[in-house]
C-alpha cells in the first residue's frame, strides 16, 4: 500500500508540474497566441499521462479523486484506502504546481485570478470527465495493454474540444486554483467544477458498466 500511494503522490505532482510548467512555457513564448499556447500544453499533459500511466499503472495510476472513488464502488478498494489516496493525489497535485513555480521563478504560493464560471463550463466538466471514465472503462476491456495511450489521446482531444479544457479530475482542480498561471482556475469556480466532474463521472460509469460489461458479462 506504501508503494501505492508513493505512485499515486509522484504521479500526481510530475503531472501537474508538466500541466502548469508546459502552460507557463507555452505562454511566454507563444507570442499572445492562445491557440499556440493551449496546443502546447496539451501535448505536454497528454504526453506526460502517457509515460505516467505506462510506468506507475503496474503500481497505481489513478492520479484521479473520480478514479478513485470508482473503485471504491465497484469495491476493489476501502474507504480508508480511497480516502488516503484521494489525499495523496491532492497533496501531491498542490506539490507539483509549486514546483512548477519555483523553476520558472515565479512567487511559489499564489491563488488564481482565472475565472472559468457559468453553466458551459459546468457542462464541459461534465462530459470531459464522463469521456475519461468512459474511455478508461472501455479501454481495460477491450485493449487493457493500450490504457496509456486511450487516455493520453483523449485527455489531448478533451483540451480542444471542451470549453473548459478538461480539466476532469477533483485534485488537480483543487492545486489549479493555487497558480495565477496559464492553467489556473480561480477558487470560486472550483466547488461548481469538483461537483459536475463527479455527477459526469458517475453516470460515466454508469453507462460504460451498461455498454461494455453487457459486450463481457464474465467482468
Amino acid at each position: 500500500m506504501i508503494r501505492r500511494f508513493i505512485a499515486e503522490g509522484l504521479g500526481t505532482a510530475i503531472l501537474l508540474l508538466a500541466v502548469v510548467g508546459s502552460g507557463i512555457m507555452a505562454h511566454a513564448l507563444s507570442g499572445g497566441n492562445t491557440g499556440i499556447a493551449l496546443l502546447a500544453n496539451a501535448i505536454a499533459t497528454g504526453c506526460t499521462l502517457y509515460v505516467l500511466i505506462t510506468i506507475l499503472g503496474p503500481i497505481s495510476a489513478a492520479f484521479n479523486p473520480v478514479v478513485t472513488l470508482i473503485a471504491l464502488l465497484q469495491r476493489r478498494i476501502g474507504l480508508t484506502e480511497t480516502i488516503l489516496t484521494i489525499a495523496t493525489q491532492i497533496a501531491g497535485d498542490i506539490a507539483g504546481v509549486w514546483l512548477a513555480h519555483a523553476q520558472f521563478a515565479l512567487p511559489v504560493l499564489q491563488i488564481s485570478t482565472h475565472a472559468r464560471s457559468g453553466a458551459p463550463q459546468l457542462l464541459a466538466e461534465s462530459i470531459a470527465t464522463f469521456g475519461l471514465i468512459l474511455t478508461i472503462h472501455g479501454g481495460l476491456r477491450a485493449a487493457p495493454d493500450r490504457i496509456a495511450t486511450l487516455v493520453a489521446l483523449y485527455i489531448t482531444a478533451a483540451y480542444w474540444f471542451t470549453a473548459s479544457t478538461s480539466f476532469a479530475n477533483p485534485a488537480a482542480t483543487i492545486a489549479r486554483s493555487l497558480t495565477d498561471t496559464f492553467a489556473g482556475v480561480a477558487p470560486a469556480d472550483v466547488e461548481g467544477f469538483i461537483v459536475t466532474q463527479l455527477a459526469g463521472g458517475l453516470v460515466g460509469w454508469i453507462v460504460a458498466r451498461w455498454i461494455f460489461d453487457q459486450t463481457h458479462p464474465q467482468s
